[in-house]
């Protein structure tokens, strides 16, 4: 088991699902009359063309260059093609995604194996092989879009820069953000959360060496070789002779020494004071995302917008009901996580052992969702109209059913997000749970149109975190995640439309 048996199984599904996908679908749809055609001319070295339509930077063509790049001498061999452009058809590029997508259960695996060294390696297998079913990402691992190039980027700069590899994790930094744009903001997430780590250790460092004088000072001798150290904010690790035992973060406290963890407060003060005595150290650290962030603001100057194409129908909007619907949808999604009756007992039971703090949160958190949903909630236009898409029938059947229905939603927009933030503070520093939501809203409000594309990378950010070993969990996402494939992808394929006013073919996607 490992990360070959993760790409091994992975591969499984790929190959002949995109084999599927381009017999009955061989022709470009939706989002790839623009995505391929473009790619097209970067093969025939037109780098001047470009389509106005495009929202996105030419991140994921490079990568589909080399990618055919890679294949051509073989072809050439084989008598296959003559030039490279030859190579780009179709197939070839939506290919593109299916090898990104067996790349990024590695990354998965890896990321895992790195947060819970401790893991049994079948589990962590397991939990990637599950993780590479998410409906989102699995649906567009056979189309040619940017979501799993953007996925995988994202997630390669975050294992970087959790083995402190930032130099590296700021270049792949560069890279996602020129797949798309707003990763941006989860390159200042992942820079952050190495500030963390490093000032995390220094601190760590201090009350160590705090803690041998004060032995020696008391007891004339050295402090024990056999102590505990942490590798990360995630874990502890316990070294000394031939024991390498890994403790996660949950089990070195009990209740009442986590109620005595530092506040929100406390810790971004203690960050900035450890800042300011290793401000060198991070900034050599971490010039690459300096040099990047600043690139990309003089990018959104010159080009006076964040996207490069169709600039009136993506224009920046406070759509704060979205990051309510990423609650939602992501709780649904880890439903044996956050939906079980335990979970919601357990919950609700923490809350009332911390009223009347709790209630105030909670009642905060309702006055929030209720103005969102009632002032910021963005019907738009290529939601309406277009009825290819899940959202559409969500829309209209659900949340824009009766007036009411959007109010009566919101209690479990405030459950889903109270459990997450509940959930991910046993495992992670405050500081870091507040960057993670600041992130996904800094990616999600300003989008107005309600895509679920949009929350894949906080989806896997979330989950990877939870830290759940729950096999039942896993077993119950795992099914409910190949349910829904197996429904979107025979609705795509086997259930195609027609419009009265286009004569061409339609389907449904998410």
């Amino acid at each position: 088991m490992g990360k070959v048996a993760v790409a091994a199984i992975v591969s499984l599904w790929v190959i002949p699902i995109s084999i599927l996908v381009n017999r009955i679908v061989p022709h470009p749809y939706m989002d790839e009359i623009f995505h391929i055609p473009q790619a097209q001319q970067y093969c025939k070295s037109n780098f001047r063309s470009w389509d106005p339509m495009i929202t996105t930077p030419p991140g994921l063509y490079y990568l589909s260059l080399a990618h055919v790049a890679s294949l051509f001498p073989g072809m050439f061999y084989m008598k296959g093609a003559s030039s490279v452009s030859d190579l780009c058809s179709v197939e070839i590029l939506r290919s593109v995604n299916g090898v990104l997508a067996v790349v990024c259960s590695i990354l998965v695996y890896e990321i895992i194996t790195h947060l819970r060294p401790a893991l049994d390696d079948r589990k962590a297998t397991f939990y990637s092989v599950v993780l590479a079913l998410y409906p989102l990402h699995w649906f567009f691992t056979f189309l040619y879009y940017t979501d799993v190039a953007s996925l995988t980027a994202v997630l390669a700069m975050y294992l970087a820069c959790l083995r402190k590899n930032y130099w590296f994790s700021g270049l792949v930094g560069a890279l996602a953000v020129t797949i798309r744009q707003t990763n941006i903001i989860w390159m200042l997430f992942v820079a952050g959360s190495g500030i963390i780590n490093i000032t995390s250790d220094k601190q760590r460092d201090k009350v160590d060496t705090d803690n041998s004088g004060a032995s020696i000072r008391k007891h004339g001798q050295r402090a024990p070789e056999n102590r505990i150290i942490s590798g990360s904010n995630l874990r502890q690790r316990k070294i000394g002779g031939t024991d390498d035992t890994t403790v996660h973060l949950k089990s070195i406290g009990s209740a009442s020494s986590r109620s005595c963890m530092p506040g929100l407060v406390d810790e971004i003060v203690a960050i900035c004071l450890a800042i300011l005595h290793t401000k060198k150290k991070l900034l050599v650290s971490f010039a690459p995302f300096i040099i990047l962030l600043a690139a990309f603001v003089a990018f959104v100057r010159w080009n006076g917008s964040v996207v490069l194409g169709a600039k009136e129908a993506h224009v920046v909007s406070p759509h704060f009901a979205q990051i309510l619907y990423f609650g939602l949808f992501s709780a649904l999604l880890m439903a044996p996580l956050y939906f079980s009756f335990g979970q919601a007992v357990t919950f609700f039971c923490s809350f009332w052992k911390k009223k009347p703090h709790s209630f105030f949160q909670a009642l905060l958190a309702l006055i929030a969702g209720f103005i969102s949903v009632h002032f910021f909630s963005i019907a738009h236009p290529y939601l309406l109209a277009d009825n290819r898409h899940y959202p559409f029938y969500l829309w209209r059947k659900v949340i824009n059913a009766h007036w009411s229905i959007k109010y009566l939603l919101v209690p479990l927009y405030v459950y889903s997000w109270l459990s997450i933030g509940t959930r991910l503070g046993k495992f992670q520093r405050k500081i870091w749970v507040l960057g993670y939501f600041l992130a996904t809203a800094a990616v999600l409000v300003p989008a107005p149109l309600i895509e679920f594309r949009y929350y894949t990378i906080p989806f896997f950010l979330l989950i990877l975190h939870s830290h759940n070993n729950d096999l039942l969990s896993w077993l119950l996402m795992g099914s409910l995640y190949l349910a829904l494939n197996v429904f979107t992808m025979i609705m795509f394929l086997y259930r195609p439309f027609h419009w009265d006013h286009d004569p061409g073919t339609q389907r449904f996607i998410w």
